[in-house]
């Protein structure tokens, strides 16, 4: 049984990214998954004179230990104008100064989703590339087109069959993966 950390990079507090990466996480079995929120970290923006005259914030701190603790993440990015949100870019920046390799050994399912028919497949590939060179290891990749038409919000569930069965590929291979 592996210990996975499960979130989205959004600080929304009505995040579609947040409500994929709830329903990825209820559907792993037979390993303790812990998802948070990241809207509940509040995070000053990084400069190096916040760094050198506040040190790091306890918020980042904590969720590096998180972090470490774990063997595999799940992580659901969000999309601003064709990259991942300055909110995650943040996050990731406190991180990557306290541990340059805060992701070494890290298995990573990686998703984005979107209200379009990209499903924010550009900051989903943005995160390809730039977490490796924090260590991660990026074992799979999603990105759901077209939230709203796609999952329902009130049952839970992923409505286009089609969608299902790739998520459920994907998340097979992440589970055989970290095994």
């Amino acid at each position: 049984m592996k210990k996975i950390l499960a979130f989205a990079g959004s600080n929304s507090s009505t995040s579609i990214n947040h409500k994929l990466v709830e329903f990825v996480a209820s559907q792993i079995k037979g390993h303790d998954i812990r998802v948070i929120d990241l809207t509940h970290y509040p995070i000053p923006m990084y400069s190096e004179d916040e760094e050198k005259n506040n040190g790091f914030p306890g918020m980042i701190m904590g969720l590096r230990q998180e972090i470490s603790e774990v063997g595999a993440l799940i992580i659901s990015v969000n999309e601003h104008n064709g990259s991942w949100s300055a909110f995650f870019k943040n996050v990731i920046d406190w991180l990557s100064r306290i541990d340059r390799n805060f992701l070494e050994n890290k298995k990573i399912l990686l998703m984005s989703t979107s209200p379009g028919k990209r499903g924010a497949v550009s900051a989903l590939g943005f995160a390809k590339e730039v977490l490796p060179r924090f260590g991660a290891e990026i074992t799979d990749s999603f990105s759901f087109p077209s939230f709203y038409e796609n999952f329902s919000v009130e049952s839970n569930t992923v409505t286009d069959e089609t969608l299902l069965l790739g998520l459920n590929e994907v998340l097979s291979t992440f589970a055989h993966q970290i095994e």
